[in-house]
C-alpha cells in the first residue's frame, strides 16, 4: 500500500465513486484504478465499497479509510511542498557575535528577507565561543563571527575588514587627535569586553604582539556599557570603530592613536566543514560579502 493507492482512492471518492471518471481525472486506464482499489482491500482485509449493480457505495470501513487518507494526503502534500521548496519556505539558523549582531545582522536579515520573504530566519546573538559550540552541535547553519575559529572542524571565510578604536572621555587630560606612546597607553584604566568575545581576542593578540600586559578594571558583554563608562570618565576602552560614530559625532568621546599599534581585524563567515550549505544559505553569505558594495554601511544607533 503506497501513497499512490491513497491518491487513487480519494479520486474515486471525489468523483462520486465513479471509476471511469476517476480514471479520466488521473489519466489512467479504468482497470488500473479498479486494481488499486482491490489491492487496498486485500492489504487491509476489508471492503471499501459495496458493488451493487454497476454502482459503488462506500462502506463504513471505506468512510474510516477516507478520513485517514485525507489526513495522510494532506501531510504528504505539505511535506512535498516544504522539502522541495526548502530554500524558499524553510528555516535558516544564523549565529552572530555580539558586535555583528547588534550592528549588522538586522540590516542583513532585512535585505535578505525582501528577496526571500517566505524563508524563516532564526538568529542567535552570543559570544564567539558559544557560537562555535552551536556550530559543532549542528544547532546553527552558519555564523558571522568577529574572530577566526578555534576548532579544526570549523571553516572560517573572511568577508569584511574592520578595526577597533581606542576611545577616551571628552575631557582633560585627553584631547582630539591624541597620540599616545605605548608606555602611556598601558598606564590607563581599561574597560574591555569579556573573555570569549572577538573584540577581546583581537585586543589581547595585539597586546601580546607588543609585550603589553593589561588588567582591566571593567569587563562587560555590552559595548554600549563600555562606551557609557568611558563617557563618564571611568577609563578608556578599545571597541569597534563603527560602533562609536554616534557619541564621537556628539563630542562625548575622543579617539586616540597609539604609536606603532593598529587594531585591525576581519569579520568571518563560519560553518562546519561537513555542513551541506543550501542555495539560500550561500545566498545569504554572498549578501554579507557584498553588503558594503550594494548597501550603505549601517551606523550604530544605540543610545549613550
Amino acid at each position: 500500500m503506497t501513497i499512490r493507492h491513497v491518491h487513487i482512492f480519494l479520486s474515486v471518492c471525489e468523483c462520486g465513486y465513479n471509476l471511469t471518471k476517476a480514471a479520466e481525472k488521473l489519466y489512467m486506464a479504468q482497470p488500473a484504478v479498479t486494481l488499486a482499489i482491490k489491492e487496498i482491500e486485500k492489504y487491509y482485509g476489508v471492503s471499501l465499497f459495496d458493488r451493487i449493480g454497476k454502482r459503488l457505495y462506500i462502506t463504513e470501513a471505506g468512510i474510516q479509510f477516507r478520513e485517514y487518507a485525507v489526513r495522510i494526503s494532506t501531510l504528504f502534500d505539505d511535506m512535498e511542498k516544504g522539502l522541495k521548496n526548502w530554500d524558499s519556505f524553510g528555516i535558516m539558523r544564523i549565529g552572530a557575535s555580539i558586535t555583528i549582531g547588534s550592528q549588522f545582522m538586522a540590516n542583513y536579515v532585512e535585505a535578505f528577507s525582501k528577496m526571500h520573504p517566505n524563508l524563516d530566519i532564526r538568529v542567535l546573538i552570543d559570544t564567539s565561543d558559544v557560537l562555535e559550540q552551536k556550530l559543532l552541535n549542528n544547532e546553527l547553519d552558519f555564523a558571522l563571527n568577529e574572530s577566526s575559529v578555534h576548532q579544526e572542524n570549523l571553516m572560517a571565510e573572511p568577508y569584511m575588514e574592520d578595526s577597533l578604536a581606542v576611545i577616551c572621555p571628552a575631557r582633560q587630560p585627553y584631547y582630539p587627535g591624541q597620540i599616545m606612546t605605548k608606555e602611556e597607553f598601558k598606564k590607563h584604566r581599561f574597560l574591555l569586553r569579556e573573555h570569549g568575545s572577538g573584540t577581546r581576542e583581537v585586543f589581547e593578540q595585539v597586546m601580546a604582539a607588543n609585550n603589553i600586559v593589561i588588567n582591566p578594571v571593567w569587563e562587560a558583554m555590552s559595548t554600549t556599557a563600555l562606551v557609557n563608562a568611558v563617557i563618564h570618565g571611568l577609563g578608556i576602552a578599545v571597541v569597534p570603530r563603527r560602533m562609536v560614530s554616534g557619541p564621537l559625532k556628539k563630542g562625548l568621546i575622543y579617539i586616540a592613536e597609539v604609536e606603532g599599534i593598529e587594531f585591525k581585524r576581519w569579520f568571518y563567515i563560519v560553518y562546519h566543514r561537513d555542513k551541506l550549505l543550501s542555495k539560500s544559505v550561500r545566498s545569504f553569505m554572498d549578501l554579507c560579502k557584498c553588503y558594503e558594495l550594494d548597501y550603505p554601511i549601517p551606523k550604530y544607533n544605540g543610545l549613550f
